[in-house]
């Protein structure tokens, strides 16, 4: 169960990183558009892992239900990151991905759990594919 954590060798941290992502990305959304995720390969580092952050907008709520939302995130890709070790070959590089709301905020869901946005998660998940 180690494995399951979330370390601080696993964020994305660095602005530079941030940039690359949201700079050179691919992104792709999860098909009821809750979720999207934008991703970096990064052949310049070969320590082969994947490192996530999770950001929402200002605009998507207030601050409690922002922090909840990127609690969910996290706590998501920490019980799910093991089905993109297994789907990715990353011998050859680092795999930067930011998960963020795309098509849901406040105003539209009021309360919000680990059961309405785990299954929008592992089908974006499985949408990543690295070239």
């Amino acid at each position: 169960m180690k494995n399951q954590g979330f370390s601080k060798s696993e964020r994305i941290k660095r602005k530079n990183d941030f940039e690359k992502v949201y700079s050179f990305g691919t992104t792709v959304y999860s098909s009821d558009k809750k979720l999207k995720a934008t991703y970096f390969f990064d052949k310049t580092n070969e320590r082969g892992l994947i490192k996530a952050a999770f950001a929402v907008h200002k605009r998507a709520g207030k601050a409690v239900w922002r922090n909840r939302v990127k609690r969910l995130l996290r706590e998501s890709f920490r019980l799910n990151k093991n089905l993109l070790y297994q789907a990715l070959n990353l011998d050859q590089g680092n795999l930067l991905i930011v998960f963020s709301p795309n098509n849901f905020n406040e105003r539209t869901e009021k309360t919000i759990h680990l059961k309405d946005i785990m299954p929008s998660f592992i089908e974006l998940v499985g949408r990543i594919k690295v070239v």
